[in-house]
């Protein structure tokens, strides 16, 4: 018989969800039926027809602003599921649950699927709490004390979590997750191969900066867009390009704040772009860039620059310095002037950035490409 695997994914649409992008494609390979509930997308089109994928939309919702516009974001996403699950459980068996987290709201539905027999799987991409403390310089205490209580829930219901890496996983262990299991956001390294670098990218600079990812608040572009300013006012540097790709709540303001800076000239924020034109960047820069200061996040993007041998420079941060150490340079968090002078110093050493790029290909390749994690998450889903 084969086995029915349902999925429900709030925060964006499965077409641009590049983790659930790569579970479908597994499971189907695997010999399972998928559904997805997902919000309406253009980027969704190739799944409407793909075989053994049901895919089940309902519209987006407004993003949200402010805890008013969450709420009612994630009470729109909450019912639309409530409604596609309960049309797919009419139809027939459904063997897993997956809940692409955050956000963590749909332990009641878990709940009344378990009770009919599914088992429940969590993938947890984000920590509510430790995102909104990112987010807002002085956090609700009564918010933080309703996102850990939801949290709970979440882990509680759930047969097994996937994470991705180990800070979530110890995380997750402590709020009541029975079997939790890191499976990391790698590229597929089969499509990284494929990617063809493109002079053109560079727009005549002799060196390309890459950053790549969703511009959210607590990603902290506004720091990145100062180590910019600080290598080409401060050191001088005008023959770096800086591409900031992907789109979000924070891409108008940076496109305002290059201007403000003075570094409009060496700055370009395209907005969203494919998969296929992020590797192309990627394989045309010189350095990847991120800035985050989230301790528990392990970044997509530095998973990206390793994939395709570019050193990393970010700030040294725990998971960030679990995956990167020998492949790129970590400064103290916060630290821009440092930050710029150590990519300024790595343009300069062709031979430390190949040095660099050697360790983090050789890794992405080894251990952290999806086609190393695929194996676990298959797994989890099997014990399930």
């Amino acid at each position: 018989m084969t086995r029915h695997v349902a999925v429900v994914v709030e925060n964006v649409p499965l077409g641009v969800d590049i983790r659930l992008r790569k579970q479908v494609v597994d499971l189907l390979a695997a010999g399972y039926r998928v559904s997805v509930v997902s919000m309406r997308d253009a980027d969704n089109a190739p799944y409407r027809r793909m075989p053994g994928l049901t895919l089940l939309e309902y519209p987006p919702s407004p993003e949200g602003s402010g805890m008013a516009g969450y709420v009612r974001e994630y009470a729109a996403a909450f019912g639309w599921a409530a409604v596609h699950l309960a049309r797919l459980r009419a139809r027939g068996r459904i063997d897993v649950l997956q809940l692409c987290q955050p956000p963590d709201v749909y332990f009641p539905l878990a709940r009344v699927l378990r009770w009919l027999g599914a088992r429940v799987v969590v993938d947890q991409r984000d920590l509510m709490p430790e995102v909104f403390t990112a987010r807002y310089e002085h956090p609700r205490p009564a918010v933080l004390a309703a996102l850990r209580f939801l949290e709970r829930r979440s882990q509680r219901v759930a047969h097994r979590t996937v994470c991705v890496n180990e800070y979530l996983r110890d995380r997750l262990a402590a709020a009541g997750g029975r079997h939790v299991d890191v499976v990391r956001n790698g590229p597929v390294l089969a499509r990284v191969d494929q990617a063809k670098r493109d002079p053109k990218l560079r727009k005549g600079f002799r060196h390309l900066v890459v950053w790549s990812g969703k511009m959210g608040r607590q990603d902290r572009l506004d720091l990145a867009m100062r180590v910019v300013a600080e290598i080409v006012h401060g050191q001088d540097r005008t023959d770096c390009g800086f591409a900031f790709l992907g789109d979000g709540e924070c891409l108008d303001e940076m496109r305002a704040l290059a201007v403000e800076l003075g570094v409009e000239k060496y700055v370009w924020l395209p907005g969203w772009v494919s998969e296929e034109q992020v590797f192309a960047y990627l394989a045309s820069a010189s350095l990847g860039l991120d800035t985050t200061l989230q301790a528990e996040v392990t970044p997509v993007k530095a998973l990206e620059y390793l994939a395709f041998g570019l050193p990393l420079v970010s700030f040294d941060l725990p998971e960030t310095r679990r995956i990167a150490a020998g492949a790129g340079v970590l400064v103290p968090p916060g630290e821009v002037e440092t930050l710029a002078k150590e990519i300024v110093r790595l343009l300069d050493d062709r031979g430390a950035r190949r040095r660099l790029g050697t360790v983090g290909r050789r890794r992405l390749r080894d251990e952290l490409g999806w086609e190393r994690q695929s194996a676990v998450y298959l797994e989890a889903i099997r014990r399930a």
